[in-house]
């Protein structure tokens, strides 16, 4: 019974949401990630700039907002139980250029280089493989990969290696992107076109990759 009474009067968890915009424009920031700072909490915005996580425990937290282009944007937030923290993000393009950008530029590999547990994709291969509606996308490819399956009808879950889809780590030019997969699992938030190359790591990575 005191293990039940204790449990019936468990704090409840907060929610923060809000929307981030492009300062100068006043357009949203689409699919910029949001999270807070130290924790595992985070997601992207959707084609309207808004964005909400919820079951926050209570305290204080930095609330950042990062995208490509612009200059990460920070607040410090405070969460209360069952209260709602609403917050804008106004973000300013950066003018600085991403050294990313040229250390990839430098990169001389071929168009499919297999390394131990890790993979190298170019866009032609991904368009080369036969698609649905004639739109190919890395949705569609990676479940040709060895060791990845992908769930179409449960929320567009990727496993690699049997692992959960929580043990993934999806990355941009070097920013975690939350939720990339459309629910019918069919399609990415990544357009082919746009993409340079795809690395594909399903084992052996360095520890700067965090355990995942």
């Amino acid at each position: 019974m005191g293990f039940l009474t204790i449990a019936g009067w468990a704090q409840q968890g907060g929610t923060v949401r809000g929307n981030v915009y492009d300062k100068a424009t006043g357009e949203p920031i689409i699919f910029g990630t949001v999270y807070l700072d130290g924790t595992e909490y985070g997601t992207n915005t959707d084609e309207n700039g808004f964005f909400s996580m919820g079951n926050i425990p209570p305290g204080n937290y930095r609330l950042v907002a990062t995208y490509i282009g612009y200059d990460s944007v920070a607040v410090d937030i405070e969460v209360r139980p069952g209260r709602i923290v609403q917050q804008q993000l106004y973000m300013v393009e950066s003018s600085v250029n991403l050294s990313v950008v040229d250390v990839s530029a430098r990169k001389e590999k071929a168009r499919s280089e297999v390394a131990v547990s890790a993979l190298t994709i170019s866009p032609r291969q991904i368009e080369a493989l036969p698609s649905i509606g004639g739109q190919t996308d890395l949705a569609q490819y990676l479940p040709v990969l060895p060791g990845i399956i992908t769930t179409g009808d449960q929320g567009g879950q990727i496993y690699i290696r049997g692992g959960s889809p929580i043990q993934n780590r999806i990355m941009l030019d070097g920013m975690t992107i939350f939720n990339p997969f459309h629910s019918i699992g069919l399609f990415s938030v990544f357009e082919t076109e746009t993409i340079r190359t795809i690395d594909v790591l399903t084992g052996g990575f360095g520890a700067e990759h965090g355990g995942r």
